[in-house]
């Protein structure tokens, strides 16, 4: 299904490309970045449970997590945009682990903090798929618990820089970010899923250290 919806978007992108894979060509002919496989060639799994369907203070539980291999961290793929609308390139940048947010502790003793860089490829604005409509992030972490970002504390998280939300303009991209509480077992690396509008997820693989171009300015603004 979410192949069909991208080449379907793709027909009326702004540069004129008639399907996904034309866009994809004419990347690999202008020197530019493309994924490495579509988001169509991923396995639909079941949507994560979104934070709103238990307490924010729960502990995280335990579950069967993500099937299927996972991007490498910092290597872009394209996913539907909410509501089935535009295209969507998600790159995850930088994960930072922290034990504090300013004044806030995270709750379940670490704190997550994952930069993405999101353009919309498209002719319209694409978004991602809110939990509320069964789409959003989740960390899955080498045993298997699965935790919805804005967990426990996470929520209270605020980085100025990274705070957008809402449509990406045709052409244009953000810089967001998605935080996670953890204990100190969860936060020893893992995977970060994404669940899009078609119940399809993207996956990569985050490190168990600070990585990433953002790192410092993660920091600097995760300090009291």
């Amino acid at each position: 299904m979410r192949k069909n919806l991208l080449a379907a978007a793709a027909v009326v992108t702004a540069v004129g490309c008639l399907t996904l894979t034309a866009c994809n060509d004419d990347d690999a002919k202008s020197g530019g970045a493309s994924p490495s496989r579509t988001a169509g060639s991923k396995p639909a799994t079941s949507p994560a449970t979104s934070p709103a369907g238990s307490p924010a203070s729960a502990r995280p539980t335990a579950s069967n997590g993500p099937k299927g291999a996972a991007l490498a961290f910092g290597e872009p793929s394209r996913t539907v945009g909410a509501g089935t609308v535009g295209i969507l390139e998600i790159t995850p940048t930088t994960v930072v682990y922290a034990t504090a947010a300013g004044r806030t502790a995270p709750q379940h003793g670490t704190f997550a903090v994952v930069t993405l860089l999101e353009k919309s490829l498209s002719a319209n604005p694409a978004d991602e798929e809110a939990p509320a409509k069964g789409g959003g992030w989740r960390w899955v972490s080498a045993d298997g618990q699965s935790i919805p970002a804005g967990n426990g504390n996470a929520a209270k998280v605020v980085l100025a820089k990274y705070r957008h939300s809402g449509g990406i303009a045709p052409g244009a991209s953000q810089m967001r970010v998605k935080v996670f509480d953890l204990t100190p077992a969860q936060a020893k690396g893992g995977t970060i899923v994404y669940t899009d509008g078609t119940k399809s997820d993207d996956r990569w693989t985050v490190p168990a250290t600070d990585t990433g171009p953002q790192a410092a300015e993660v920091k600097q603004q995760l300090r009291p």
